[in-house]
């Protein structure tokens, strides 16, 4: 299915409340959970030392939170697109949380809730909270509020 196209913040507006759908899943890899690893220089055992992980209470390498958190911009690209104003701009996060680990190896996909919009002096605020769930874990992985600043 095409991602759902946005022409204006109008639309975005009408469509507060709902969910816009839920991505296919997407496999976490011990690969790239390590080349995350570089890019961030987080090298903690939990996520790259596979021998010393099975030991662990996880009984295995779990992904970074924050690897999970990064993955929200190729989620949204399969699900909408925001194609009004000059300019998009990711300006920040609300709140954000990781309920549960990720093992790597699982799968992983997200649904996203547009919350609100705000309007401010540089344009338009579109809050969207996420949530990302992992196959065989019972809890969310992450549920978080990004925040995207629609430039006029």
């Amino acid at each position: 299915m095409p991602p759902r196209v946005f022409a204006d913040v109008a639309a975005i507006e009408a469509a507060i409340g709902e969910d816009l759908g839920t991505t296919e899943w997407t496999e976490i890899t011990q690969s790239t959970v390590d080349l995350f690893a570089d890019v961030t220089g987080d090298h903690q055992w939990i996520h790259v030392d596979v021998e010393k992980a099975a030991t662990s209470a996880f009984g295995g390498t779990i992904a970074h939170g924050y690897l999970t958190l990064a993955m929200l911009p190729a989620f949204a690209a399969r699900l909408y697109a925001i194609e009004t104003g000059s300019a998009r701009l990711n300006y920040g996060l609300g709140k954000v949380r990781f309920p549960a680990p990720v093992p790597v190896g699982s799968k992983v996909r997200a649904t996203p809730r547009i919350q609100e919009v705000r309007h401010v002096p540089a344009g338009s605020q579109v809050i969207v909270r996420w949530t990302v769930e992992a196959d065989g874990v019972e809890r969310p992985v992450c549920v978080a509020e990004s925040i995207t600043l629609i430039v006029p």
